[in-house]
C-alpha cells in the first residue's frame, strides 16, 4: 500500500464541545500527520446517558467550535439517529465510502480505551481502523493496561505500534498511544456552570459559550 495520510474520527456526545475535545483533536492531527479530523456527534450513545442538548444544538456547537480551523470537519451521520449508534456500524459505512485502503483512526481517551473490550463488535472494529489513544499526564496507558481485561491486554500487546508513522502504511489494525496535555475540563462541569449562570469563558470557545447562553441550554 502507498503511504497515505490517515483521517481521524472523533466521536462523542459533545454536550457541549469544549477546549479539551479541541486540544485532543489538534494533538492527534499534528502528532500523526493526519489529513483531517471528522467530529461525529452521536445521537443515542450505547455507553452513556442520552445527551441533554438536542442533536441540532450539539451539531451547531461543533460547527461553531471548529469554524475556521483547517483540517476539522463535522459529520452528521449519527446525530439524527434514534436507535443506538455503534462505532462498528459507523466505521463500516466510512470504510465503504472511503475505500479499503484509506487509513482511518479512531481517537480515544485512555479511560475509554480501557473499556474498549465492552464495545459492540470491538474485535471487528479494530480491523476497520487504527486506535489512537490519548494518555493523560501521570497516567501512562502502559502502566494501567495490566489492570485491563485480558483480551484487551492481548490486543494491546500485539497491535501496539512504535510510531505514528505506521498509521500511514495500512488502513487499520494498529494501536498508537500519544501524550495529551493536561486540560481538566469536563462537559458535566460546564453544564452545571451553565445551569447556575456562571461564566464559561476559557472552558470552551466564546462562540459556543454565547450559543449556550442565547439558547438557554442546560437550564433546569
Amino acid at each position: 500500500m502507498k503511504n497515505t495520510a490517515p483521517i481521524g474520527i472523533f466521536g462523542g456526545t459533545f454536550d457541549p464541545i469544549h477546549h479539551g475535545h479541541l486540544r485532543l483533536a489538534q494533538e492527534a492531527l499534528e502528532q500523526c500527520s493526519m489529513s483531517g479530523i471528522r467530529f461525529i456527534p452521536s445521537g443515542t450513545p450505547p455507553h452513556r446517558t442520552v445527551p441533554l442538548a438536542t442533536a441540532e444544538h450539539r451539531l451547531s456547537m461543533v460547527r461553531l467550535a471548529i469554524h475556521g480551523q483547517p483540517g476539522f470537519a463535522v459529520d452528521e451521520r449519527e446525530a439524527h439517529r434514534t436507535e443506538k449508534c455503534y462505532s462498528f456500524d459507523t466505521f463500516s459505512a466510512l470504510r465503504a465510502e472511503l475505500g479499503a485502503e484509506q487509513p482511518l483512526c479512531l481517537l480515544l481517551g485512555s479511560d475509554a480505551f480501557l473499556q474498549f473490550h465492552t464495545w459492540h463488535q470491538w474485535r471487528q472494529l479494530i480491523e476497520l481502523t487504527h486506535l489512537v489513544v490519548m494518555q493523560r499526564p501521570g497516567r501512562p496507558v502502559g502502566n494501567v493496561i495490566a489492570q485491563a481485561d485480558a483480551t484487551l491486554r492481548q490486543q494491546y500487546g500485539t497491535r501496539l505500534a512504535p510510531s505514528p508513522r505506521l498509521l500511514h502504511e495500512s488502513p487499520g489494525g494498529h494501536i498508537v498511544v500519544l501524550d495529551m496535555p493536561q486540560l481538566d475540563i469536563s462537559a458535566t462541569d460546564i453544564r452545571s456552570r451553565a445551569a447556575q449562570n456562571k461564566n464559561l469563558r476559557y472552558l470552551l470557545p466564546d462562540s459556543v459559550a454565547h450559543y449556550i447562553h442565547t439558547h438557554k441550554l442546560y437550564k433546569s
